[in-house]
């Protein structure tokens, strides 16, 4: 079985070598790194670590008799976190970073935990706190019986110095900081470092088959174990908040106040139907909705308590246009799409049926399914 460590990290690399290093003293072998980091990341570990001749991991490697041809380790195995154009990320300071970071660890520890013959080590030791959630998370959703979760725990005054990559073999005297930050000196026998298991509860079992065909987003993956039968889609005007199942999305007003119309025209449409998911009855042509742009605007104003500045504008809620509803809609479902995931998003999103001119369209929710609250 191949062993495959998957670590995140920062500006620190040196937490996985000493990962490597409790991992090897544990008596349980490496045979492939992956790293996942940021682009300051990426350029400090290519430096401090896989530099030729000098680099830490090279040093270790030959301090203790370790072939490098036993770990597939090197420059593609750093997998640096981009943007939607393939820019590379120099740091995790945003929540669209924190998208982009959770997206490469559920894509890699999928990938990784997709062979049968292998086992995953998911080191979340390095890099900031939210790099470490996120590989969890993933650890959580794909893990299997044979993967583990693992941390590392160095001696305070060890870990603080960035010169200290792991014990070497023979102790030799290092320059430490003390809290105060003054200058102490120290043998490296005396740097301890522990490998801590972490339990965690995979939930790989309770996906659906086509959830493991291929990566999916978080919200797909939780809204996929929210098993119960009967679920709402409550519009709650009073919050200004959409509640599918257990998760809450917040919607600016001028959206509110489109997505409510589309819910009140299938939540009232008078066909008598048992269920209406496939209906489409109560979908509205553009025209049709320009002739409701009162209820939309009365809608609007009902959720911002006031009139607004956008009422004021040409081009805002309270004027629909061809060009402007389009770009409501589409930011709509992309609010959707990146709460409740493709899981859900085919419920939820304001559909349209038919082609131009006699394009129309509406929420396909069963209406008994739906929930107004004023």
């Amino acid at each position: 079985m191949k062993h495959i460590l998957l670590a995140v990290t920062g500006l620190s690399p040196q937490v996985i070598i000493e990962t490597l290093f409790a991992l090897h003293q544990n008596n349980q072998k490496v045979d492939a790194i992956h790293v996942i980091t940021t682009r300051d990341g990426k350029e400090k570990i290519f430096a401090n670590l896989l530099a030729e001749k000098s680099g830490h991991y090279y040093c270790y490697l030959e301090e203790y008799g370790i072939n490098p041809s036993s770990i597939d380790f090197g420059y593609q195995n750093i997998h640096v976190i981009t943007d939607e154009h393939g820019v590379e990320i120099p740091d995790i300071v945003n929540e669209y970073d924190n998208e982009r970071l959770i997206k490469k660890c559920l894509d890699l520890s999928f990938r990784f935990t997709s062979r049968k013959n292998t086992a995953v080590f998911f080191s979340v030791a390095g890099g900031r706190k939210t790099m470490s959630s996120c590989l969890t998370l993933a650890a959580q959703m794909y893990g299997r019986p044979q993967d583990r979760l693992y941390h590392v725990l160095v001696f305070p005054e060890f870990e603080s110095n960035r010169d200290f990559y792991y014990p070497p073999k023979k102790s030799r005297t290092i320059e430490l900081k003390d809290k105060n930050g003054q200058s102490f000196f120290k043998e490296t026998r005396y740097a301890q470092v522990n490998l801590i298991s972490i339990p965690f509860i995979s939930v790989r079992d309770r996906l659906s088959a086509d959830l493991l065909k291929e990566p999916a987003d978080p919200a797909t993956l939780m809204l996929s174990l929210v098993k119960e039968e009967e679920y709402r889609l409550i519009v709650n005007l009073l919050t200004g908040k959409i509640i599918y199942k257990t998760l809450e999305l917040d919607l600016m007003p001028a959206r509110l106040a489109l997505y409510t119309f589309f819910a009140l025209q299938k939540k009232n449409c008078s066909k008598n139907e048992e269920t209406c998911g496939n209906c489409t009855d109560c979908f509205l042509d553009i025209q049709s909705i320009y002739e409701k742009q009162g209820e939309i605007t009365d809608l609007y104003r009902k959720i911002s308590g006031t009139r607004p500045p956008d009422e004021m504008s040409d081009t805002g809620i309270a004027h629909l246009s061809a060009d402007n509803f389009n770009m409501y809609k589409g930011k709509i479902k992309s609010d959707l799409l990146g709460r409740f995931g493709l899981y859900a998003i085919k419920d939820l999103e304001i559909s349209s049926v038919g082609t131009r001119p006699n394009t129309k369209y509406g929420i396909r929710m069963d209406k008994t399914k739906i929930e107004i609250v004023y």
